[in-house]
């Protein structure tokens, strides 16, 4: 019988502090804020432009929530979606659909009405928690649902609602754009059949939830992961995937004592692994940024003394760009990291001998729950995956007969471990493909085929080489051309599109769009006119930011668009 417990080049490197793997409670993952509320009650669980929610606030606040939700229909498994920027109200909705005993759909806020139409029907939710600036798409999109298929509840809350009181101390203000966008208060719009209600007269009610029954194999999360065909399908993540990688924190050096600067999307895995379940199980503290400003980014971390920060290379990138950087107070970081996009040596280099911070980056998919790889902190490697993490079991594999390939060859990223998820929602086909079995492992051992290539190399540390699955990744966001395709052929000048990735400088990545349009169009819709239509219809990073117009798109015999052609030719193009 092969060992379960094999021994990996990994393990030689693994750090001293740490054990190889972490037994996670028994418990759910509201049981993590009961605890933390019990615990330090009177300490910050956030800070939201200076102004602080309480870990007992942020408790009460979730229970009442919980209490209203339930009142309204909502019941245990149901899914519950979440709709809005970086904000303390987005913890307070996650967890009371955690208390609620339902279940966390979190949708970009980037967003529009076309697109945000499959979180309502898909996973057949009923319940919308959002941000005021959003509840029109939701409304918009509910529109457009059958009508045994529409939202009967939409909560609404104002970003303003967490902003203090009185006037903001500078350093944690935002530039005058930013501070209109938060104290905006458009009217509640309506939808038939559906009562859209503000969030303060919610809490107003104080309702009083029923027992909290959830157990760890209940499904917690239905995050979406965008794929090469077709619409996003929901990850099947219960309490017990999630929960792992919500006590593996300790990879990081997290405790109560930490402070944490949360700008990465909270609907993102990252984000909502570090910013959301992570930070209240170790009761510490995030200072949340809405979107990125890298001003505020250096102010915050200054008056607050930021010790973790988890983000994406650019905007390490983007701060060093600012002319205040030298001002900015950086000495209170010790732990610095995360992934999307692979940190260039230069800037690692500039970080490391400017502030002497090591840039740990990691690797891991909505799938795994965020990190399935990192970096150690004392013994990275730049431009690294790193290594697997708690429990995991990762290799690098043919594609095709699945035997792992020796050290430094390229193969398939494979990954087993306890934070997997448990298949995709409604998808069992898929769901079948996304699993296999590897020769001369055990056949209940499955491993999940993440469809990025890779190579090891001899001390266990993974790179990424490329991705066999046709991704863009813009700046972290991953951007699936199928779905730009198809919203693209709805424009009525479109005949065709083919979607590729061209270089960018900031964003390493952007999306270029090869389009043939109709007779009648030719002459008379421009570039312009396609890019800045695709801003209206689709979230912003998966808009094309470049058009080219063609007579007609190369095709294969089978009559595919041959776009690994377009995207080469595109390559060669950026190298002259």
């Amino acid at each position: 019988m092969p060992d379960p417990h094999p021994v990996r080049p990994h393990h030689k490197v693994w750090p001293k502090r740490l054990p190889r793997e972490v037994i996670a409670p028994e418990t759910s993952l509201w049981f993590n804020l009961d605890v933390s509320a019990r615990r330090f009650p009177n300490k910050a669980a956030y800070r939201f432009f200076g102004r602080a929610m309480s870990y007992a606030q942020l408790h009460q606040q979730a229970d009442q929530l919980a209490g209203w939700l339930q009142s309204v229909g909502v019941k245990a498994g149901d899914r519950v979606c979440v709709f809005m920027q970086n904000c303390p109200q987005y913890a307070v909705a996650c967890y009371a659909i955690f208390r609620a005993n339902a279940v966390v759909v979190p949708v970009n806020p980037m967003n529009r009405a076309d697109e945000f139409k499959h979180y309502i029907g898909d996973p057949q939710s009923r319940v919308v928690i959002c941000s005021a600036d959003l509840a029109g798409i939701v409304a918009t999109a509910n529109d457009t649902m059958p009508a045994g298929e529409r939202l009967t509840h939409v909560a609404v809350t104002r970003y303003a609602d967490a902003l203090p009181e009185g006037p903001i101390d500078p350093a944690d203000a935002p530039n005058v754009a930013t501070d209109a966008w938060l104290r905006a208060d458009p009217p509640l719009p309506s939808s038939a059949g559906t009562a859209f209600v503000r969030l303060p007269a919610v809490l107003s009610l104080a309702l009083s939830p029923g027992p909290h029954t959830a157990q760890p194999d209940d499904l917690a999360m239905l995050p979406y992961t965008s794929g090469t065909t077709g619409l996003p399908k929901g990850c099947i993540h219960t309490h017990r995937t999630l929960m792992h990688n919500v006590v593996a924190g300790q990879w990081g050096h997290a405790g109560p004592e930490a402070v944490s600067l949360a700008v990465v999307p909270m609907f993102h895995a990252t984000g909502m692994m570090y910013s959301v379940l992570g930070s209240v199980y170790v009761g510490s503290t995030a200072i949340l940024m809405p979107r990125w400003d890298r001003e505020l980014a250096g102010r915050l971390i200054s008056r607050w003394q930021v010790s973790h920060w988890t983000c994406i290379p650019t905007m390490i990138i983007d701060l060093f760009a600012s002319p205040h950087y030298k001002q900015f107070d950086l000495s209170s970081l010790r732990n610095i990291g995360g992934g999307g996009a692979a940190m260039p040596q230069a800037v690692a280099q500039r970080l490391l001998d400017e502030f002497g911070l090591t840039f740990a980056e990691g690797y891991g998919l909505t799938e795994t729950a965020a990190p399935s790889h990192s970096n150690p902190p004392e013994r990275a490697k730049l431009q690294c995956l790193g290594i697997p993490f708690f429990g995991v079991d990762s290799r690098v594999v043919d594609p095709l007969t699945l035997i792992e390939v020796p050290v430094g060859e390229v193969g398939e990223i494979v990954t087993h471990g306890p934070m997997v998820f448990k298949g995709y929602w409604r998808h069992p086909e898929a769901t079948k493909a996304a699993f296999v079995a590897l020769p001369g492992e055990p056949a209940d051992k499955l491993f999940f085929r993440t469809g990025d290539l890779g190579r090891m190399d001899d001390e266990g540390y993974f790179f990424l080489t490329d991705r066999l699955k046709r991704m863009i990744n813009a700046s972290g966001f991953k951007v699936w051309p199928a779905e730009v395709e198809a919203m693209l052929f709805k424009h009525p000048a479109v005949q065709e599109a083919c979607i590729f990735a061209a270089r960018d400088a900031y964003r390493g990545e952007t999306v270029k769009a090869v389009v043939v349009l109709r007779a009648e169009a030719r002459g008379k819709t421009t570039a312009e006119d396609i890019v800045a239509w695709a801003r209206e219809q689709m979230a912003a990073y998966k808009a094309p930011k470049l058009v080219e117009f063609v007579d007609a798109l190369p095709k294969s015999g089978s009559g595919k668009v041959m776009w690994r052609l377009l995207q080469d030719e595109e390559a060669a193009r950026a190298e002259r």
